[in-house]
């Protein structure tokens, strides 16, 4: 057991019982507040633990640390040092917080420096993101779709589930939590018309998604295999990877998504630790036909997050659209790496792996508004008594996602953005 799992230990600060963030958690994010320059911190309960403050008093001596490493508005020079060594430093916090550890616990002005109530800060992008690829790992997700526009004798396409398809995004407009967007003008064309148009999208759409961050790099041309990829992958966060579906329906042929996908994704400003999330394991579905060598993985490679999406219209009350959950996906993280860089591809630091919207058997568990209303034939009633077929301007919608085993519970928060009209 990684000693900052342990599900006995408990902090002497205050966490609520239906907290994401307990000791065992730990997650790293980049903060600042109205006195503090952007820099490193982690969550515990309600407060932010400013890792720069730690560093610059000594509390984390010993471990080699490079000067300034937490004084960053990025994650990247630090999870860059390796799985190893961000290990330490995690396990460091947990005994800086266990409830008999007296270092910080009874040294008030430190404390009062070093912990930050949640409500003075603002959570901002935990890492700067040179590259993103998105992957379509969820075999209900891509059979509904596939279903909805081949029929489902032929929902899947021949390759899907000899390889882990994916196609590379958008880094730029990733962004975090709390960004508001306006809704993306594109091209489409309706089936009954002559010529295609130019406007506002009509079907905007949300897609549940995770996403894994790279804290290692290959060397171009270097492949990593299923056994080496989890030191390459620092941890995850929710994602929600925007969709115009009326203009990806025009455009994506032949290439694939384009305007209609990298105009916004957003992301939970929480890195949860791979670490954190090793208890959290489960076997993944039985792949067949049997996958290719440089693709067999051994032992439970998937994870049990709960996921939940609510939508929430401008001055009424949420309403929760899907619960879905990660175990859920065909590929797992290990396979989706060796493929990535099967061909000899370079992974840098900090780089995003969507996993593909998220999709479990029961229409509960849909990740998408196309999926839930497939295809709007079948709205969603809200609290408020209106439908919705796909996304409205003034809505905000809601993701959130937890595990939860042995008493323990390690969340992400949640990641949310409200939705503008179109410029």
């Amino acid at each position: 057991m990684i000693k900052a799992n342990n599900p006995s230990l408990q902090s002497w600060v205050e966490v609520a019982k239906d907290s994401d963030f307990p000791i065992q958690n730990l997650p790293f994010g980049i903060f600042k507040t109205e006195y503090l320059q952007p820099g490193a911190g982690v969550a515990i309960g309600d407060y932010v633990l400013d890792l720069t403050y730690l560093h610059e008093n000594g509390y984390f001596d010993g471990l080699g640390l490079p000067a300034g490493v937490f004084n960053q508005t990025f994650l990247n020079a630090f999870i860059a040092l390796g799985k190893k060594k961000t290990s330490e430093v995690r396990n460091r916090i947990s005994e800086l917080l266990e409830q008999s550890n007296e270092e910080l616990r009874d040294n008030v002005a430190a404390r009062e420096l070093a912990l930050i109530p949640k409500e003075e800060v603002e959570m901002l992008m935990p890492v700067q993101v040179p590259n993103y690829t998105d992957f379509y790992s969820s075999e209900q997700h891509a059979f509904n779709v596939g279903t909805m526009f081949r029929g489902p004798e032929n929902a899947l396409m021949p390759n899907w589930k000899h390889l882990p398809v994916a196609y590379h995004g958008r880094a730029s407009s990733i962004v975090v939590s709390g960004t508001e967007f306006h809704r993306p003008k594109g091209q489409t064309k309706a089936d009954d018309a002559e010529m295609p148009s130019f406007g506002p999208c009509r079907l905007l759409d949300f897609e549940l998604e995770m996403a894994f961050i790279t804290c290692k790099e290959n060397p171009l041309g270097d492949p990593v295999s299923t056994k080496a990829a989890p030191d390459h992958i620092f941890g995850f966060v929710l994602l929600n990877d925007w969709s115009a579906r009326d203009i990806q329906k025009w455009e994506y042929v032949p290439l694939g998504p384009f305007l209609a996908k990298n105009f916004a994704s957003h992301v939970s400003p929480w890195i949860v630790t791979m670490d954190a999330l090793e208890p959290f394991r489960v076997a993944g579905p039985k792949q067949n036909p049997e996958v290719l060598p440089y693709l067999k993985t051994e032992g439970d490679l998937h994870y049990d997050v709960k996921l939940q999406v609510a939508l929430k219209p401008e001055g009424a009350e949420e309403t929760v659209v899907s619960n879905s959950n990660y175990k859920y996906m065909y590929w797992n993280v290990s396979q989706q790496v060796a493929h990535h860089t099967g061909n000899g591809c370079n992974l840098q630091v900090g780089d995003m792996y969507g996993s593909g919207t998220i999709s479990g058997p029961k229409p509960e568990e849909f990740g998408s508004m196309l999926e839930i209303t497939w295809r709007g034939e079948k709205p969603v009633t809200l609290k408020d008594g209106t439908q919705r077929k796909f996304i409205n301007d003034g809505d905000t919608v809601i993701m959130r996602g937890h595990a939860e085993k042995d008493g323990v519970r390690v969340g992400f928060g949640e990641v949310s953005a409200l939705v503008l009209p179109a410029k």
